[in-house]
């Protein structure tokens, strides 16, 4: 299988079914993924260094913009979409093999977690998994220890309170927080 066959299949939320050919090849590729990650989170990198380690991840050039501080785990990395000026803080963790695209100007706060795949709720079938892309929007801010599920999309200019667990959509220059995060009230600032 090659990669774009993976991204289309998972980009149409077709299920990966558990000892799959598409099963395989994340696998596979999830062993790329942490062979770079280990060289990211090993030590000290310049930024620069972050941002070569970051393009080797995802496969595709990232901007001089944007700005990573490690460590950062990602089981996939290449269905990761980076905007320009885009920062994530320490200890983050995307599952992103069902897709994630970050806006520019967007901000992660540490320890934050996106996750892009469920596993069916049949037992019988647990080891296959549904895609759905997580879009964060431009200038938006995710506080620390934020969680955002399966096929969530957050709005321009939205700001996430740190802890919130996102299982819905957040319209853009919304606040939310809580678990599950719902609406404070708007910005009051147009993204």
């Amino acid at each position: 299988m090659e990669l774009q066959e993976f991204l289309d299949h998972v980009a149409r939320g077709a299920v990966i079914e558990g000892g799959s050919e598409q099963h395989a090849f994340l696998h596979a590729a999830a062993q790329d993924a942490l062979r770079v990650l280990a060289e990211l989170n090993s030590g000290y990198r310049t930024p620069a260094e972050v941002r070569a380690l970051l393009s080797r991840l995802t496969g595709r050039p990232v901007a001089d913009s944007v700005a990573l501080f490690p460590p950062f785990h990602c089981e996939f990395g290449q269905n990761l979409t980076l905007g320009q000026d885009v920062f994530i803080n320490m200890g983050c963790r995307f599952q992103d093999a069902g897709g994630i695209t970050l806006g520019d100007g967007t901000l992660i706060g540490h320890g934050t977690t996106i996750v892009t795949l469920n596993h069916v709720a049949d037992p019988a079938r647990r080891a296959d998994m549904v895609p759905a892309p997580v879009v964060i929007g431009r200038r938006a801010w995710l506080g620390a220890s934020v969680t955002v599920l399966p096929g969530v999309t957050i709005g321009d200019g939205a700001i996430v309170g740190a802890g919130a667990v996102v299982t819905k959509d957040v319209p853009a220059n919304a606040i939310v927080a809580g678990v599950p995060a719902r609406l404070v009230r708007m910005t009051g600032f147009s993204a």
